[in-house]
């Protein structure tokens, strides 16, 4: 009898010498920056000169050699040392050369601090960290479960920090809202996550706020309404969010000259689960022509000819739609441009899809102060991703108080009326 064995160990060795090869480059690269880094600085004070003529900052040989955990793997460095010997004559605090790109400090790389929370929401637990890097960065040095629980210590101080700061000079036009769900290891109920992400008057996206809530309930919301209001931050003109937040009885109560607008992606799911599923394509297609309508007389045209088909059989399906027609048309007023970023939460639900698709897997973290720390970084993380809305220019205007009138700028009271 014949059989095919196979041997794994050459691929094993292969990508153990590419693993190497990557780790040497990484050093060699560093090494080389390091060295330019401290030479420019030293060729910059060759006319900084003592009383004999001598110079006051020199090359003094190499610190001891130290580890770095990148996401190439460790590294041993020797970083170079400057000999700097001029004081300043105002404070007398001598002078020393400390590098940017590898602080004395330093002992990972921000990738690999950035890192962690996304792999603790992803579901791994403290104790899952050590052999998930070592396989990702090539080492645990430095990775320990001790060193993990200080992080996350970090992580919620700076969210602390963050829920404290003054918001008098931030200016949001538009909000996006939602209550976001994961589970808590040590506690029976689970954590909702109120978040707000704004965009700013030149079109960027930015956290607004990460907060405990409960149950997505209306106090829960009005508090940290009024906690914004109290930090100085401005009215928004637009919020947006599905129909079953408290949010909306808060925001009546907190700012209520911003309009609502509801998500259709919420509000579409919501009417095609009253409806059989053999219906649902049909209705699903007349949705999108009331949503996606040239302008709101359109869209009330389309609306009308959904409540013609479904009223009869499936009343509660129609209502659904008829009850908020007015709340989901109010993109309308507002940019063409910014109607795509009008009709839905896209912005938070895209940054916590991972988080609701491994709800199930994930053994969530250990507390809620916790779990709201790592929700903070993850966004946090995500943040610097984030592009501006279309039309970012428009955003000042919408501001401003200007007239749009089916996605366009009118610019004559004749015209707006």
């Amino acid at each position: 009898m014949l059989s095919v064995v196979n041997d794994d160990t050459p691929v094993a060795e292969g990508r153990a010498l590419l693993d190497e090869i990557c780790r040497e480059g990484a050093r060699a690269m560093l090494a080389a920056a390091l060295e330019a880094e401290a030479a420019d600085y030293v060729a910059a004070m060759t006319s900084e000169l003592d009383e004999m003529g001598h110079r006051l900052v020199t090359r003094n040989g190499r610190a001891r050699q130290r580890t770095i955990t990148t996401v190439s793997g460790a590294i041993e460095i020797q970083a170079p040392r400057v000999d700097d010997r001029r004081v300043d004559p105002d404070t007398g605090k001598k002078a020393s050369f400390k590098s940017s790109i590898v602080p004395p400090w330093c002992r990972k790389s921000p990738q690999v601090t950035e890192v962690l929370p996304l792999l603790y929401l992803h579901g791994l637990s403290t104790g899952d960290f050590m052999p998930a890097l070592e396989g990702f960065f090539g080492s645990a040095a430095g990775l320990s479960a001790s060193a993990i629980t200080r992080l996350t210590t970090s992580w919620q101080a700076e969210h602390r920090a963050f829920m404290a700061r003054s918001l008098k000079d931030r200016d949001f036009v538009y909000v996006w809202v939602d209550g976001i769900h994961f589970n808590v290891r040590l506690e029976e109920d689970r954590l909702c996550t109120l978040v707000i992400i704004g965009v700013r008057l030149d079109g960027t996206k930015e956290l607004v706020a990460i907060s405990d809530g409960y149950r997505e309930s209306t106090e829960s919301w009005r508090a940290l309404l009024r906690d914004l209001r109290r930090r100085g931050l401005r009215a928004p003109v637009v919020a947006v969010g599905d129909g079953a937040l408290g949010f909306w009885a808060a925001l009546r109560d907190v700012w209520p000259e911003t309009r609502p607008q509801r998500d259709w992606v919420h509000k579409t799911a919501n009417i095609l689960d009253a409806l059989p599923r053999s219906i649902q394509l049909l209705a699903k297609k007349m949705l999108a022509e009331v949503r996606d309508a040239e302008d709101r007389d359109r869209a009330r045209e389309a609306a009308k000819s959904f409540e013609a088909e479904f009223r009869a059989k499936w009343p509660k399906a129609a209502a659904k739609l008829a009850d908020d027609l007015e709340a989901l048309l109010t993109f309308y007023d507002f940019p063409a441009e910014h109607w795509v970023h009008l009709k839905s939460s896209n912005p938070i639900e895209s940054t916590f899809s991972t988080v609701r698709l491994r709800t199930k897997v994930t053994k969530g973290p250990g507390s809620r102060a916790a779990g709201l720390a790592m929700a903070f970084k993850l966004v946090e993380s995500a943040q610097a991703h984030w592009r501006s809305i279309n039309g970012p220019h428009l955003a000042p205007l919408v501001r401003a108080g200007a007239v749009f009138k089916a996605g366009k700028l009118v610019e004559s009271a004749e015209a707006a009326a």
